[in-house]
């Protein structure tokens, strides 16, 4: 799927859940559940007490974060204003597309982040700067 076929905003997704008495289980499908193709996948675990995950936007990179493991806020900001997701459910994911500020806060006692991402890591597609980021915006 090109970039430019990508739908804009901030969104929850839901993805497919297999109830099973053994244990339930959710898969997430490039183009089928994302509208990207996915190129790298990281996770995000023990985080200390009160910390957060510095904000940050990217220029070319999508990405679906998901709560494997207890719950966390996503804090996005488009540059016209702030929104909160509260993740919680494995079953829920949140597409946060390219040149949206985030930042992960509020991080439950062993919550696992799991972020599917639509480029490989690459330094110079990141703004740490939320003052570059609101003039690139514009």
């Amino acid at each position: 799927m090109a970039n430019n076929d990508l739908q804009t905003g901030a969104r929850l997704v839901s993805l497919p859940k297999v109830n099973d008495p053994r244990g339930n289980l959710t898969f997430i499908e490039s183009g089928t559940h994302v509208p990207f193709a996915i190129k790298r996948n990281y996770w995000i675990y023990d985080v200390p007490s009160g910390m957060w995950r510095d904000g940050h936007a990217f220029r070319q990179q999508h990405e679906l974060i998901v709560a494997l493991s207890g719950s966390f806020d996503v804090v996005v900001n488009d540059g016209n204003g702030e929104q909160i997701f509260h993740l919680a459910r494995p079953q829920i994911g949140l597409y946060v597309p390219n040149m949206t500020w985030r930042h992960l806060d509020n991080f439950s006692t062993n919550s696992v982040t799991l972020v599917l991402s639509s480029t490989e890591f690459e330094e110079e597609d990141y703004i740490t700067d939320f003052e570059q980021f609101k003039r690139e915006k514009r």
